[in-house]
C-alpha cells in the first residue's frame, strides 16, 4: 500500500538493502540516475552504479572484466580520452570520496545482456535493481506514432525482466527530451495512464532543486561536459539547466545549435513505474528473448512495427 507521505518509489524500495542503480539506455544515462542513488546511500542502503555503455571497453584490461559482456570500470581504467562516460563518472566519485566503481555492459543483444545483469547482481548481491532512462521513451510500447531510440533501452527492459528474485522498478527523467528523437510525449502520458490502471505506476518526483542529490548532479554533469566537450550529454545537459531554473531555448553546447529547446520544470521529475508491469505492456518484449546484438533487437522492433496500427499523433491541448 502507498501513502501521499512517502513516495511510492520509496516505498518500494524501502525494503532493499543492496541496489543497483543501472543506465539503460546507453551513453550519460547513468547520470540521470545520480539523484536518486545519493538519496538512496543517504537512507543507508549499498548503492551500485551501471550503464548500458558506448565507449570502447574493448581497451580495458583483462582485470576490469567480470564475466564476458560486464566490465568494472574504475577511474583509472584504460579507455578513451574523447569519450569514456562510465570512466568520467567513476573519476567524479573518486573525486568526492564515494565508491567509484562503475560497471559497463557492452551492446549487445538480450540473451548476453540478461547473462551479464545475472553475473553482476549475484556478485554484488543486490535486491533491487533501478534501471534509468534519460528521456522517458523507455516507456514507448510499440504502437505510438514515434519511439526515439528504442533499441538500448528495450535491450535493457527485456534483460532485467528476465531477473528473478529482486525487486525492479523503472524511473524517467527528462520528460520532453525525445520530441527530438520523434516521441509524443501525449502518447507518454497515455501509457502512464495505462499503467496507473493496471497498478504499474509509482508516481511522479521532483528532484529539489536546492537538495544535495540536485547539487551533486550539476556538479557531476558540469565535469562530464568539462571532461567530453566534442560529445556532452544533451539530455543532462537539459536536465541540469532546469534543475538551476532556466526555461525555454537554453543554449548550453553547440551541438543543440539548429535544434531549439524546451528546458522547462518537468524535465527535472523522476517519473517511475514497476518494471514488470512496464515489461508486459510492451507489444513486442519476449519476441527480443533471444536476440544476441542490437541489429537482431533492432529487426525485431521493426518487424513488429509493421504489424501495428499506429496510434496518431496528438498534442497537447492546452
Amino acid at each position: 500500500m502507498f501513502s501521499l507521505g512517502e513516495p511510492p518509489l520509496f516505498a518500494r524500495l524501502r525494503s532493499a538493502s543492496r541496489v543497483l542503480v543501472a543506465g539503460a539506455g546507453g551513453g550519460f544515462d547513468v547520470y540521470a540516475g545520480l539523484p536518486l542513488a545519493l538519496a538512496l546511500r543517504e537512507q543507508g542502503k549499498q548503492v551500485h552504479l551501471a550503464n548500458l555503455s558506448f565507449s570502447e571497453l574493448g581497451l580495458l584490461d583483462l582485470d576490469d572484466w567480470l564475466a564476458p559482456d560486464v566490465a568494472a570500470v574504475g577511474p583509472d581504467s584504460a579507455g578513451s580520452d574523447d569519450y569514456f562516460p562510465e570512466r568520467t563518472l567513476a573519476r567524479w566519485l573518486d573525486g568526492q570520496g564515494l565508491p567509484s566503481t562503475v560497471f559497463a555492459f557492452p551492446r549487445t543483444g538480450v540473451r548476453p545482456l540478461a547473462a551479464a545483469y545475472r553475473v553482476l547482481v549475484e556478485r554484488l548481491g543486490v535486491d533491487a535493481v533501478v534501471l534509468v532512462d534519460g528521456g522517458t521513451d523507455i516507456l514507448m510500447r510499440g504502437d505510438e506514432a514515434g519511439l526515439g531510440t528504442p533499441e538500448e533501452d528495450m535491450a535493457s527492459l527485456a534483460a532485467v525482466a528476465a531477473l528473478d528474485d529482486v525487486t525492479r522498478v523503472v524511473v524517467c527523467l527528462g520528460f520532453g527530451i525525445d520530441a527530438y528523437h520523434g516521441v509524443c510525449h501525449a502518447h507518454v502520458l497515455e501509457n502512464l495512464a495505462a499503467l496507473d490502471r493496471a497498478g504499474g505506476y509509482l508516481g511522479a518526483l521532483s528532484i529539489p532543486s536546492g537538495s544535495p542529490e540536485a547539487r551533486a548532479y550539476l556538479a557531476a554533469v558540469a565535469h562530464a561536459q568539462a571532461a567530453t566537450p566534442l560529445r556532452p550529454s544533451i539530455v543532462n545537459g537539459q536536465i541540469a539547466a532546469a534543475l538551476r531554473g532556466e526555461f525555454g531555448n537554453v543554449a548550453f553546447t553547440v551541438r543543440t545549435g539548429t535544434s531549439e529547446l524546451f528546458v522547462n520544470p518537468l524535465m527535472a521529475v523522476y517519473f517511475s513505474v514497476d518494471l514488470p508491469a512496464l515489461a508486459n505492456s510492451v507489444g513486442y518484449l519476449d519476441q527480443l528473448q533471444d536476440t544476441r546484438t542490437m541489429i537482431d533487437v533492432a529487426l525485431q522492433i521493426e518487424a513488429h512495427r509493421d504489424q501495428v496500427t499506429r496510434r496518431v499523433r496528438r498534442a497537447f491541448p492546452h
